[in-house]
């Protein structure tokens, strides 16, 4: 049904508000939430009904439609009620844009996109099409028969109002009757505790997140972003120089007449193409002459200012200079978050150059930044799923645990234990997570392959519980064709009993990876809901602002700050009870580099 008059718009409102469950879905003129509008609202509350209202399609003829201020009112009364459970397909987008019009969603009950990632996060598409496809046996339009696409692409807001109400309506449809038939599978496999207390109420607070944004300091990144343009250039001329001539230095057909023939440097690999140039190879010809690391470090600078520098300046708001990540809940196998335009999540923190951007990322007068960190969380769930003696007992004892493995390895005491056998004991630990073979250790210690095996067979003969839990794991995985973590989070691994080798030991790296880093991926978001929950009951100003992997950061008033840390780390630290303590780093600054 389409709702022109006031008269159905009051007829719908009857209808919805006995509902128990409805869905929504919002046609808007774009993609991304903050710089869009509302085109069109469809609501259904049993299969084949829905309704359209639509309030911003401008053809030409187009009928006179119903305003958002006089549908506010109305969408208030439904979406607002404690009682009427909600569910929507991406539903933090619709959030956002019922945010803008003053209607905020009460009860999101089901969101069809996250449940799909939940029942398998290792499916290739989402889509509503795609699910409904499977699930409904039932194809839909693809926005882009209303739309079009490429040059001559329209938005929906120059659509005829049948041809949106009709997709729209079936969106709605499509998307309760999912909801409904997921449901109970959720329950079948032990999943609806982690889908309906995580990644639900997760909704909320990362639209949150998204919308409050990072200050950015515009100044000095252009400055940096000129700093970088200098250098690129200066080290353009010293590749020249190098070279004895000026070429392209992106053309890798250029580049390798330069480097192969020119000055005959080894060929290390080809490729379907021709000769490989990228940076493993460039590091190892860089021993017999100096332009290979010329080109490393040009190519380091390229991506830095391309990728970081260039694209949140682009990205940034001007009016109050900050950045809106978008905060992805269904991208990645493990359960962790990603993000993207810009992704924040992997800005290098290491290098010199990432800890110059860094510096952009500022706080708001009167307020700092409150960086949390989790101290080893993947070692201290690996701890406690294997239940090892020796791990959980440095612990414990809060011991380093790099030093303590150290000691067991090369069985020394700790005063015995140098920076470098220190490193190849961390090297070990995590190594261990990741599920690295010896030619895996080898590699990245520059060792040879028996040395390494040593180092492994020392480790799990000191750690016998954690090479216990492996064994155990491995054999579930094998059994059932799929891991899990400590919240029920479910991995698929179709490849684990594969007759090829390599294929094979990849899956079974995943399946000693997954339940330890999705364990961890699981705590944070579990702290991050009961600390927005915290923040919201004691009225407090502070905003989260960002997650990246073990790390939260807040924007913190200063009148807040003993008080607001004292939550996080309470939150953090008691979010999932482990058999071991869990340990929270909290710094505080004005930047996102000096942090103290």
């Amino acid at each position: 049904k389409i709702v022109l008059t006031r008269e159905s718009l009051m007829n719908m409102k009857e209808d919805l508000i006995s509902s128990e469950k409805i869905s929504v879905d919002l046609e808007t003129t774009g993609i991304d939430p903050f710089n869009c509008s509302i085109v069109g609202i469809s609501f259904s509350n049993q299969p084949s009904k829905a309704w359209y209202i639509p309030v911003g399609h401008k053809y030409l003829n187009a009928p006179m439609q119903l305003s958002t201020d006089e549908i506010a009112p109305v969408l208030r009364s439904i979406l607002e009620n404690p009682d009427i459970k909600v569910c929507g397909h991406n539903i933090k987008f619709d959030f956002h844009i019922l945010k803008k019009l003053g209607i905020k969603i009460k009860n999101i009950w089901f969101d069809t996109m996250v449940a799909s990632y939940c029942l398998n996060p290792s499916r290739k598409s989402h889509s509503l099409k795609n699910l409904s496809i499977e699930y409904l046996n039932k194809s839909m339009a693809t926005i882009e028969t209303l739309i079009g696409k490429g040059k001559n692409q329209i938005t929906m807001a120059d659509v005829d109002i049948n041809s949106a109400g009709k997709y729209s309506c079936q969106d709605a449809d499509f998307t309760l009757q999912l909801a409904c038939l997921f449901e109970p599978i959720l329950v079948e496999k032990k999943i609806d505790k982690l889908f309906f207390d995580v990644e639900m109420p997760l909704i909320e607070v990362l639209a949150d997140m998204e919308e409050t944004g990072i200050k950015l300091d515009i100044e000095y990144l252009e400055k940096l972003s000129d700093e970088f343009k200098k250098e690129i250039e200066s080290t353009e001329s010293e590749i020249y120089q190098l070279a004895g001539e000026n070429f392209n230095i992106n053309s890798p057909k250029q580049l390798s007449y330069i480097l192969f023939e020119k000055l005959k440097l080894p060929v290390i690999r080809k490729t379907k193409t021709g000769r490989s140039t990228d940076e493993d190879v460039l590091n190892v010809i860089s021993q017999q002459h100096p332009l290979p690391s010329k080109l490393i470090r040009y190519r380091e600078l390229q991506k830095l200012k391309s990728t970081y520098i260039d694209s949140l300046l682009n990205l940034v708001d001007r009016n109050t200079s900050r950045i809106h990540t978008s905060f992805n809940q269904t991208v990645t196998a493990t359960g962790r978050l990603s993000s993207t335009e810009p992704n924040l999540q992997n800005i290098p923190i290491r290098t010199p150059e990432g800890k110059k951007i860094r510096r952009a990322f500022i706080s708001e007068e009167n307020c700092v930044l409150v960086s949390a960190d989790y101290s080893q969380i993947d070692l201290r769930v690996l701890a406690h799923v294997s239940a090892d003696e020796a791990l959980k007992d440095a612990f414990f004892h809060n011991k380093d645990i790099h030093t303590s493995t150290a000691c067991e390895i090369f069985g020394i005491t700790p005063e015995k234990v140098t920076p470098e056998l220190r490193r190849i004991a961390k090297t070990i630990n995590f190594g261990i997570i990741y599920g690295m073979s010896s030619y895996g250790l080898a590699q990245e210690l520059n060792i040879d392959q028996k040395q390494a095996q040593e180092y492994i067979d020392n480790y799990f003969k000191k750690y016998s519980g954690v090479r216990k839990w492996i064994d155990e794991i491995l054999s579930f995985a094998r059994k059932n064709g799929y891991v899990k973590t400590l919240l029920n989070r479910i991995r698929y691994l179709p490849e684990i009993n594969s007759n090829n080798g390599q294929v094979r030991s990849f899956a079974e790296r995943i399946a000693i990876n997954t339940p330890i880093q999705g364990t961890s991926a699981d705590i944070i978001k579990v702290a991050m809901i009961n600390i927005y929950k915290k923040l919201n009951e004691e009225k407090l100003k502070t905003k989260m602002l960002l997650q990246v992997h073990d790390d939260l950061l807040f924007e913190v008033p200063e009148p807040e700050i003993e008080k607001v840390k004292k939550i996080i780390k309470k939150e953090m630290e008691t979010a999932v009870n482990l058999s071991v303590p869990v340990l929270v780093d909290i710094k505080t600054g004005h930047n996102w580099r000096d942090m103290e």
